[in-house]
């Protein structure tokens, strides 16, 4: 392998006969003078006697083909393979042209490839163009990263790649990014296994309900397979957990009330009157039903009711509490008392209010990763309350040691989430976003991290993702997405043409922890998500077993005769627990035929018999 043609300081185009070069590849320059400088492969082509058809279009400059000639390639005869290298570090002068270039050993680049150990990290797959790497590994990086190529499960194939967690505090938060298919969800799965693995207590949203971890990746060697279920906690929010809404500050409610359409000003301002410290639920609402209530009847009907004398006690009490209700929240407008009557029996209706996040508290306190499932709007609204309860108690806690002053231990943690730009979208507020953004910003300091997943970045508060210092880019088609890309990360004009050509797992990842762009095949999940299972054969299954169970229920009672169908209907019904009416046992009888499970004879009484196949 020789350097060819110009040269610069970031870039050189390298040329063999015999290697075959593949794409990241790292490669060691033997140009003494700048002592011998590292490379990664970011192009390839190969060329053979029909090279004059192709070099129009090639990244390869009329210079490069002359200097192949004048080191002795025959262009017309040789099959030459060029690729263009770029740099790892940009050199003070450019590479002298015809040194020679080799494969670098293990020991040569580890300190550029393996930033922490694996047991001290979360090894999230392997860095590609490393395979001619992995002979000299250490025996610890050996086979703890299988791949999943197709839907075959291989052996690690090269160097692992380590992210190093611990670094999070210098350069907090994670971005993956990636469409529908990409791997994106699989990606996360394996970061959310890895802090599991490092007992890292995570607080996960999940809307798509598929982050359990309880059912194993099938086909799976034992000796990879773990067990997370003493790590991982799975609550619904509204079944298993909620909100405490004696604990609810003002500001908590207001925002817990804007989850499902911002609040008017007027809202706001009602909100804030009605509110009243340690209110219970039951206070809460009765007071706004009661103002409800109140507003509808009118001022002038109970001051007649009042004055007419045809009250009880009971009922003159009742409307003595309205008329101190319309005096003291009487300038609320109706409108408004009775959009957030429906607001807060949404969420009542939902459970939010039946429970509390006493078993999310306890599980971060364990060191857990903690799961809430439920749909999206409703898991915006619980976010705003537990991240900023959990927050809370982080921040006041770091805040006390600085002061010196004693408070109650809450660990750091991490907050991890698909459909980030759900939760914190650009252009406009959201519920959650508020508290999001403050963690983005200020979060590192307090020990509170971010991990957000999304397939439109560009949809992701800007101010959010400029403090992504990780990012982990999958497949991506969209421009507008690239783009934004582009302008968060590090990713060179060729990697970013690359991206709507990822194979599904495969991930760019920009941190300012390796300080470079790398390229990644992530490793095969040691779960599964329960929606695996492709739907069609899901829907053949299904139909299968509902055929069984049918087949099942008739086989007793055969031979069947068309003209016997409606008699022994009932006790067919009777074993099938449902209700077949004539015309649909009829059809699932010729159904049977068809299938080759029945056959059936013509009848000397007209019609068919349906019998068992011999």
């Amino acid at each position: 392998m020789q350097v060819v043609g110009l040269t610069n300081q970031q870039e050189v185009y390298v040329a063999s006969k015999e290697h075959k070069f593949r794409i990241n590849e790292m490669l060691k320059i033997l140009d003494q003078s700048l002592g011998n400088p590292l490379g990664e492969v970011i192009e390839t082509q190969s060329y053979n006697r029909f090279i004059p058809l192709s070099v129009k279009d090639s990244f390869v400059d009329k210079g490069v083909i002359e200097s192949l000639e004048s080191i002795g390639y025959n262009i017309s005869e040789d099959e030459i393979n060029i690729a263009k290298v770029r740099l790892l570090e940009e050199a003070p002068y450019p590479i002298r042209t015809g040194v020679d270039v080799e494969t670098p050993k293990f020991s040569e680049v580890k300190d550029l490839l393996i930033k922490e150990e694996p047991e001290d990290s979360l090894v999230l797959g392997v860095i590609k163009g490393t395979e001619e790497l992995a002979g000299e590994m250490d025996d610890n990086l050996k086979d703890i990263a299988p791949l999943l190529k197709g839907e075959e499960i291989k052996d690690q194939d090269g160097v692992p790649f380590n992210f190093k967690v611990k670094a999070m505090h210098q350069y907090p938060h994670i971005g993956i990014i990636g469409g529908s298919g990409s791997g994106k969800s699989f990606g996360m799965r394996v970061m959310l296994e890895e802090m599991m693995k490092l007992e890292i207590p995570t607080l996960v949203f999940d809307p798509h309900f598929e982050m359990d971890f309880s059912n194993y990746y099938p086909g799976l060697d034992k000796e990879y397979q773990d067990d997370f279920e003493n790590n991982c906690e799975l609550f619904q929010v509204g079944y298993d957990v909620g909100v405490n809404f004696a604990d609810l500050s003002t500001k908590d409610l207001i925002d817990l009330l804007s989850a499902s359409k911002d609040l008017s000003e007027s809202m706001v301002n009602a909100v804030q009157k009605l509110h009243q410290s340690k209110d219970s639920l039951l206070s809460f609402k009765g007071r706004i039903n009661d103002l409800q209530e109140a507003q509808q009847i009118g001022r002038k009907r109970i001051e007649r009711k009042l004055q007419s004398g045809d009250l009880n006690n009971t009922q003159q009490e009742e409307y003595k509490h309205y008329r101190n209700l319309l005096d003291d929240y009487g300038d609320l407008p109706a409108s408004t008392v009775s959009g957030l009557v429906w607001r807060l029996g949404r969420l009542e209706r939902e459970g939010l209010f039946s429970h509390s996040i006493d078993q999310i508290e306890e599980g971060i306190r364990n060191r857990k990763l903690v799961v809430m499932q439920g749909p999206i709007w409703l898991l915006q609204v619980f976010a705003t309350y537990v991240l900023g309860s959990l927050y809370r108690k982080r921040r006041d806690y770091k805040d006390a040691q600085y002061r010196q002053d004693t408070a109650e231990y809450f660990p750091p943690f991490v907050v991890a989430t698909d459909e980030a730009h759900n939760f914190a979208p650009k252009g406009y507020d959201a519920p959650a976003n508020k508290i999001i953004k403050e963690i983005s910003q200020e979060g590192r300091k307090y020990g509170v991290f971010l991990i957000l997943a999304t397939q439109r970045p560009t949809l992701l508060d800007e101010t959010v993702t400029a403090q992504l210092n990780s990012k982990f880019v999958f497949r991506t088609v969209r421009a507008t997405d690239i783009d934004t890309i582009k302008q968060e990360t590090d990713l060179t004009p060729d990697e970013a043409k690359r991206l709507p050509y990822l194979r599904s797992g495969d991930a760019f990842i920009s941190s300012a922890i390796f300080g470079r762009t790398m390229s990644v095949r992530i490793r095969v999940a040691k779960t599964t998500s329960p929606h695996r299972k492709n739907p069609f054969e899901e829907l053949e299954e299904k139909s299968q077993e509902q055929d069984e169970k049918i087949y099942e229920a008739i086989a007793e009672f055969l031979p069947i005769g068309e003209e016997e169908v409606l008699h022994k209907l009932v006790d067919i019904n009777d074993n099938l627990e449902g209700s077949l009416d004539r015309s649909e046992l009829k059809e699932q009888l010729d159904k049977f035929v068809d299938k080759g499970k029945l056959v059936a004879e013509e009848s000397p009484l007209g019609g068919r018999i349906y019998k068992e196949k011999e």
